[in-house]
This record gives C-alpha cells, structure tokens and sequence, in this order.
C-alpha cells in the first residue's frame, strides 16, 4: 500500500501528504467553484496539499482561506490549439507539485487535464455538475470528455442518468455524490434575528408581512413568470399579507427585467411581487421566507436552492423535474405524514398557488413539525460532510489504484 492512505476497509481515507489538483475555469459564485473550494477545504483538513487551477475569480480568497492554493491557469479556454499547448503546461504544473491525481469540474480544461493524466499515468476523475445537451455529434463529442475519468462523478441521480443514457460504457465508473450543504451556515440557530429583520427591511417588507421567496438568477427558465401568476390568485383569494420576492441577479437580461417589470404592473402587482436583485445572505432570506419556491420549467442538475431552504426549515415547492425531486420528500412517493415540501408539474401556476396556500396556512405546530423533518432530511442525505467524504474515498481509491465502487447500471440495450 502507498503512504499516506488506509486499506479499504478501514473507513475514512487517509490522504495526508498527497497532492490533489483541481481545474476548472474560474472562481467566481457558482455551484462548481463553490464545491471545488469545499473540496479543497476537505483535502487540507485530512492533511493534503489542494492545488485549484483556474482563471481566478472573487472566490480565489475563500479558496486561499480554506487551505488551498490557487494555480493561475487559462483553463476557461474553449481555442483547440491552447487546449492542446495546456496538456503540456499542465504536465509541467504536475510534475513539479507532485500531483497523484487530478480532478476536472468543465469540459474545456477536462480535455487539457485529461491528456496530461494519460501522458503521465495519473488518475484522472471527473464531475458532471450540469447535465449537457448533446444536439449534435460533435457537441456529444465534447461533451464525452466527462464521462472518460477513471471516477465519473454525478452530482445527483438525474444527472448520472443522462451520463448513462449517452455515455453507457462509463456506468462501471460513474458514481453520484449529491452536493452538501453547509448545515452550519445553514442552520436556524445560527442566524440573529438582526440578520432577518436587515434583510426584510432591504426588501421593502413589514413586520407583520410573510415572504414567498424564488432566490435565482433571472432567466425565463426559472420559472420567476409562473411565480407572478400565481401571486395574482393568492391575492384574489385574499392573501393580502404576503410579499413574493425575486432575489437574483439578471446577468445583464436587461429584457427579462423589463418583462417582468411589465407582468408585474399589468397583472396588479406592484409591491406585492418585488425584484430585489442578488442576496449575499441566503441563510437569512430562507429564514426570512414563509415559503420558498424553486419553479423551473427546464430540468435543474441538482436544486441546491431546495436543500438549503430545508435546512432553514423553510416550506419549499419545487416543480417535478429534473433533480430537485431528489430533494425534497413528497406523496406519492413519500407519505404525507414524511413531506418536507410540495411538487408540482412545471409550467402549473395554479398547482404552485394552490400549494403556497397549503404551505402558507399550515398551524404553527404543523409548520414547526415540517421543518424539523426537512432539516433531519437534509442532514440524512445532503450534508457538506457527506459529500466531502465520500469524494476524499473516491480520491483515495483512485490513487491506491481501487475501482471507487459504481452506483449505475447501464441502461438496457434495445
């Protein structure tokens, strides 16, 4: 056995004095970078050198603060000819830090990072964080570079079945790892009531007002349209109280804005729906929130919004979807006596008003009993621990030489 880790059998594994080296793009907010920086966290905790290549980003700080080192590299590249002269920059980068294994988080920069692990004999992993379109041959292609690791991580079932679906031969290798959440960030107790009642009065909202909230990026996709057509049945069947806030960045949709807007005022809303723009205290608004709404109509590869809000204890309603279905307990596939929120079909405004009225009328005792099943859920199944854990033993058999063990079987040939 290699130093540095334990046998199989011995449970958690043991990476101290290896080197991981992650790449992807940037470091700015997103889901990706988010769970490279916590990855990375993980890896010096268990005494490992983390190493992140990118572009950079405004994450690069929290990266460096969580004991990894950031590697300038132009990885968000899509040219052929600088992806082909970064295989060889990136088998400099490995050979002088002793990397064991490399780990890529995008296409572009897996196709550099997968040509320098063959040259070098490296184990290379991948994780799909999205679930990519392949419409054409070549765009199947280049896609397909993700399902080549020797572990093919998909960050939830939906995703792993799509890899399946089109990649098959990868099934052996294809292992989920939902992503985790921060269950101490993201824990009522850890939010003063200072830091709700800020937030609340940034949004325009009064004490005695209750908040149905859709935090995401402004996108048609979202489904912030459904949400304002069901605020205007809420409202007409008197549920005056209760504000909806859109909390997301519109990343220059300039005309998504202005449609909005104009819904908005012609549906009779204004000051009952309110866009608010980016939150950077997602703890508080879900804490904030009487209901939260995730309402895309197009499949999401994971539903962190979801999860988090289930932490807070917050009543989530969520379309049927993709894979935030994998979130969120609801009949018929869970008992009513187990739901931690509801789902609905996409597109559906009246199944998303009528169940924001169930969510919103619920007894303090029915409401109380719900968030402590959708927290107890959340800690069961998509804890930052959790994930962090299985990817260090996923990291550990592939530099040991192990099969990390798959979770997928292929589909069935016709």
């Amino acid at each position: 056995m290699r130093p540095g880790l334990t046998s199989p059998r011995s449970g958690a594994p043991m990476l101290a004095g290896r080197t991981v080296l992650q790449i992807i793009p940037e470091l700015n907010a997103g889901g990706a970078e988010r769970t490279a920086i916590d990855i990375a966290g993980a890896l010096a905790d268990a005494g490992a050198r983390a190493l992140v290549a990118s572009e950079g980003g405004r994450l690069v700080g929290q990266l460096q603060a969580r004991g990894g080192n950031w590697i300038p590299f132009p990885a968000s590249t899509k040219n052929p000819l600088k992806m082909a002269f970064n295989v060889q920059r990136l088998r400099k980068i490995m050979r002088d830090e002793g990397v064991d294994l490399i780990h890529a988080r995008s296409r572009a920069p897996a196709w550099s990072a997968l040509g320098a692990a063959r040259s070098l004999n490296i184990p290379f992993a991948t994780t799909y964080h999205g679930a990519y379109s392949g419409l054409s041959a070549l765009k199947t292609l280049y896609n397909s570079v993700m399902a080549r690791g020797d572990c093919v991580i998909a960050n939830s079932h939906f995703t792993a079945a799509r890899i399946a679906d089109l990649f098959p031969a990868s099934c052996d290798r294809l292992v989920v790892i939902h992503r985790g959440c921060d269950l101490q960030a993201f824990a009522p107790d850890s939010v003063d009531a200072g830091r709700v009642q800020k937030l609340r009065a940034q949004w325009g909202v009064a004490p005695q007002e209750r908040v149905v909230l859709l935090a995401a990026r402004l996108t048609a996709w979202k489904g912030q349209r459904v949400l304002i057509d069901s605020a205007r049945i809420l409202a007409d069947r008197g549920y005056g109280d209760v504000r909806f806030i859109l909390a997301g960045d519109a990343q220059g949709r300039t005309g998504y804005e202005a449609e909005l807007d104009a819904q908005i005022a012609g549906a009779g809303l204004t000051g009952i729906v309110r866009r608010v723009g980016h939150c950077e205290d997602m703890p508080a608004a879900f804490l904030a929130a009487s209901a939260v709404v995730v309402a895309s109509t197009l499949p999401e590869a994971f539903g962190r919004s979801a999860v988090e809000a289930q932490a807070m204890g917050a009543p989530v309603i969520v379309t049927d979807i993709g894979a935030v279905p994998e979130t969120v307990l609801a009949p018929p596939q869970a008992p009513g006596h187990a739901r931690t929120g509801w789902r609905i079909p996409p597109d559906d405004f009246l199944a998303m008003a009528n169940s924001l009225a169930h969510a919103l009328d619920m007894a303090p005792a029915q409401r109380e009993a719900l968030a402590l099943r959708a927290r107890q859920h959340v800690e069961a199944h998509f804890s930052l621990q959790k994930m962090c854990a299985s990817t260090l033993e996923v990291y550990a058999a592939l530099i040991e030489g192990r099969a990390p063990g798959s979770t997928i079987k292929a589909p069935d040939s016709q």
